[in-house]
């Protein structure tokens, strides 16, 4: 079957891609997935890379693999930074199920890994977020916010303004609140409660001493040993959390170089998201405490995406059925 990103967009909803990150991260966490860390090849004549990323769910037999570029400069060239492609494999037989749009999947699955980290580290009463870039993934980012908690109004920030002003239009439609784009990160990173970082930035996007108190920070766009959009000050005043220890300390430049700088160790990484959501270690203790999500993204939210859309077109009657 292959299944488009406008097949996925009829049928995936944020909801239930939230339920889905949920259950791949607590799974992950209790040892019930088979997922090599991803492998990837530099693309550095044109400022890109790409990955290979597998995953295999015990529980609910989700086996895929997804094949994923990140190119910061395709603006160029009309095209999205992120674009992917995804295979999905019946476990039993081994034999190909489907063959789907990834980019929409991945902006998704990211936006919801978010919402799950936002829903068991942001304090309950948050209602105000802001937002570092303004593309595709920092689209559901706001997206999966609304969804776990009472979001009234919003910041974007972005280096370019009429990208920004763009986003700040159509979310403010889109989902019926007020989103406000702002030229000053500070003020941004002050006014909101929580705070999602979604850009191609390799240098930090805002001052860890601006942040307010009880604050919570998801940082889901750099995913190289050599990128940060966080200072060593936001490290260092946070409680970690990540998606997997593993893939953070080899992926995440956030906490690789002030590691390397001998600024923090890695028992500074508090948990992973699924320990938490497991019941194995405790979320926000208190509305003072500083949290951070790191996420350098996994294959299993992939795969556990891939399985519902596969489910979801058969029963919706989508997708074009060919042979290969």
């Amino acid at each position: 079957m292959i299944i488009s990103r406008e097949d996925i967009e009829k049928i995936l909803t944020m909801e239930e891609t939230i339920n889905e990150m949920e259950m791949a991260f607590k799974n992950l966490s209790l040892g019930k997935v088979i997922m090599p860390v991803r492998s990837n090849i530099p693309l550095k004549k044109y400022n890109g890379i790409i990955y290979y990323m597998p995953a295999y769910i015990e529980e609910n037999d989700a086996l895929a693999v997804k094949v994923v570029s990140v190119h910061s400069e395709n603006y160029k060239y009309n095209l999205p930074t992120t674009q992917a492609t995804i295979l999905l494999n019946e476990a039993k037989t081994g034999r190909l199920l489907a063959i789907m749009e990834g980019g929409y999947i991945t902006a998704m699955r990211t936006g919801a890994a978010s919402g799950v980290a936002t829903k068991y580290l942001a304090k309950k009463n948050a209602k105000t977020a802001g937002i570092f870039g303004a593309g595709i993934q920092a689209r559901t980012q706001l997206w999966a916010l609304t969804k776990v908690r009472d979001i009234e109004r919003a910041y974007v920030y972005d280096v370019k303004k009429d990208v920004m002003e763009k986003y700040a239009e159509e979310m403010s439609k889109k989902l019926g609140i007020d989103v406000k784009p702002v030229t000053d990160p500070k003020k941004l990173v002050e006014e909101s409660e929580i705070i999602c970082t979604a850009t191609t930035s390799k240098t930090p996007v805002f001052n860890g001493e601006w942040l307010v108190e009880g604050t919570h920070i998801n940082g889901i766009g750099a995913h190289t040993p050599d990128a940060r959009e966080l200072d060593t000050i936001t490290i260092k005043r946070s409680k970690i959390v990540v998606d997997s220890y593993e893939a953070c300390l080899k992926e995440a430049g956030e906490l690789i170089i002030p590691i390397n700088e001998g600024e923090i160790t890695k028992e500074k990484i508090y948990a992973e998201l699924g320990e938490i959501i497991a019941g194995l270690k405790s979320g926000r203790i208190n509305d003072e405490e500083i949290t951070l999500f790191k996420s350098v993204g996994l294959a299993v939210q992939d795969a556990a995406t891939a399985l519902k859309v596969y489910e979801k077109a058969l029963e919706n009657r989508i997708g074009k059925e060919v042979k290969l």
